[in-house]
Parts: C-alpha cells; sequence; structure tokens
C-alpha cells in the first residue's frame, strides 16, 4: 500500500510541476511571438505562419511524451536499484524529455522543408527557362509541386500559397522572400534569398543563378544522405551498447539474485550504481554528438 501511494504522489508531483512549467513557457512563448511579430512588422505570428525555429507543443502531446520517458525511466531506475521508493523519485526526470522531443520535431522539420525547398527551385527555373515572368514562375511552380506533394499541409506548400497571395495584394517578391527567410532559419534558403534579391536589383542571370542555387543544395542533400547511410550502422551499434549493459544487469539479477543482493541492498552498490547509469548517459549524449555531422 505504502509502495502504491509513493508511485502515486509521485505521479501527482510530476504532474504539478509540468503544468507549472507548461504556463510558465507558454508566456514566454507568446512574448516572444509577440516581440518577433513587432520586429519583422508582418504580423507573421498574428497570421499563424509558422517559425520553422520554434515548436509549441499541445498539451496533449507533453503529457503522452511525459508518460512514456517517466515509464521507461520507472523501469531502468527499478532494473537499477530493485527500489519503488528510488524509481518513483526518478520518474521527475521525464519532464525534461518534452524539451528534447521538441528539438528533433524541429530539426526534422528543417529537414523535410529544405528537401522540399529543392524540388521547388527545379520547377521555379523550369519556368523561368520557359520565358514566364517571376509572379507566373511561383504560380505555375505551385501547381507542379501540388502534383508532387498532393497534401495541403505541406511545408513548401503553403509557402508557396502564402507568397502568390502577398505578391496578389501588390506586395513585391522580395519582401515575401525575405520574410520566407526569416522564418526558415535556414542557411541555403537565406543564402539563395540573398542572391536573388541581389540579382533582380543588379539585372543578374535569373535562370542560371536558380540552377546553381539548386545543384549547391542538391549536393548537399546527397552529402548528408551518403553520411546517413554509412552512420545507419553505427548508430544501431550505438543503441545496442547502450541497451546491453541494462540488459546485464536484468539478466543478472534474475539468474544470480544473491550474487547481486549487496549491489541493490548496500549504500556503496547503490553509488555504483548511479556512477553507471551517470556514465551510460554521459556515453550516449558523446556518441550521439559524434554522430551528428552537419554539412
Amino acid at each position: 500500500m505504502l509502495i502504491v501511494l509513493i508511485i502515486i504522489g509521485a505521479s501527482l508531483l510530476a504532474l504539478g510541476v509540468f503544468l507549472l512549467i507548461d504556463n510558465s513557457n507558454r508566456s514566454k512563448e507568446k512574448e516572444k511571438e509577440f516581440e518577433e511579430a513587432e520586429k519583422t512588422g508582418n504580423g507573421a505570428a498574428d497570421k499563424g505562419l509558422i517559425d520553422y525555429d520554434i515548436y509549441v507543443m499541445t498539451r496533449r502531446e507533453k503529457l503522452l511524451y511525459i508518460c512514456i520517458a517517466g515509464l521507461v525511466i520507472y523501469i531502468v531506475g527499478f532494473i537499477f536499484y530493485r527500489s519503488y521508493l528510488i524509481s518513483a523519485l526518478l520518474t521527475p526526470l521525464a519532464l525534461i524529455y518534452p524539451r528534447i522531443r521538441t528539438k528533433e520535431i524541429i530539426k526534422k522539420r528543417k529537414n523535410e522543408l529544405n528537401l522540399q525547398f529543392k524540388e521547388a527551385l527545379y520547377a521555379l527555373s523550369s519556368s523561368l527557362s520557359a520565358g514566364k515572368s517571376i509572379e507566373m514562375a511561383f504560380r505555375d511552380c505551385l501547381g507542379d509541386l501540388a502534383i508532387l506533394y498532393p497534401s495541403c499541409d505541406t511545408y513548401i506548400i503553403q509557402e508557396l500559397q502564402y507568397i502568390i497571395r502577398r505578391l496578389e495584394m501588390n506586395q513585391t517578391v522580395e519582401e515575401a522572400l525575405s520574410d520566407f527567410a526569416q522564418r526558415s532559419h535556414l542557411e541555403d534558403v537565406s543564402n539563395f534569398v540573398d542572391v536573388f534579391i541581389t540579382c533582380k536589383r543588379t539585372g543578374g542571370n535569373m535562370i542560371e543563378i536558380i540552377k546553381n542555387t539548386s545543384n549547391v543544395i542538391a549536393d548537399k542533400i546527397h552529402i548528408k544522405n551518403d553520411i546517413a547511410t554509412m552512420l545507419t550502422e553505427k548508430k544501431f551499434e550505438q543503441k545496442l551498447l547502450n541497451i546491453i549493459p541494462i540488459a546485464l544487469i536484468l539478466m543478472l539479477s534474475l539468474n544470480a539474485k544473491e550474487y547481486m543482493q549487496p549491489v541493490f541492498n548496500t549504500g556503496i552498490g547503490r553509488i555504483m550504481m548511479t556512477i553507471s547509469i551517470v556514465l551510460l548517459g554521459a556515453a550516449y549524449l558523446i556518441s550521439k554528438r559524434i554522430m551528428d555531422i552537419e554539412v
């Protein structure tokens, strides 16, 4: 009964801390969006446009990720300590996971946008090569990409629709593309927009610039894919090496209980287990950083 009360109390404590942090983060995010809208002067925050460097989880998402992380932490804690109390006290560490997951979602979203932007440049280059104006080229580009990406939720489809709407409101293409570059936070997009604006003002060869830019982005993406392919086996080994120590402790505790009793019941044993968990966590972070290669 005491064990159940401890688990319920730890869960309620974690939930209360989560709600407090969530309310604080939401107020900070609103202030940040308001400041960015004032700086850019385009009201992007009010119109619901995506800032690809910001992802705000819903409460349902946060609760889901916290519950999953809390369950994993509780199981790992119980394997290492064989104590319901210590395992329950470790579960509030799950509050950190939504931030980690948010960074992963932002990175994935940027990679998707970068791939879609490359396809948009190819379509835009084809339209300009046919002798169409820049405004008409963007409309044709939207039609071509709608076939490739049928979903209306595709990032590049939404961005092209917004650019076309701004052009229909007699805004310049430079303003629309600059706004897109500011929100995308992608180096390739920013470089393309800078070159595009300079070329349009000075009268350079727009078709060649777009072709060269799309080729450079395509080469970078191919290099990233090659690196990802080469690292696939190493990433699997990394995950396996992180799981093996936990599996060994579980097997020893089940098959050699007397041998493992001093580790679970003495202070020195629990200190050694704590050091082991810290070393495992450090090894995971270091290996992840080593294999996170930026191009």
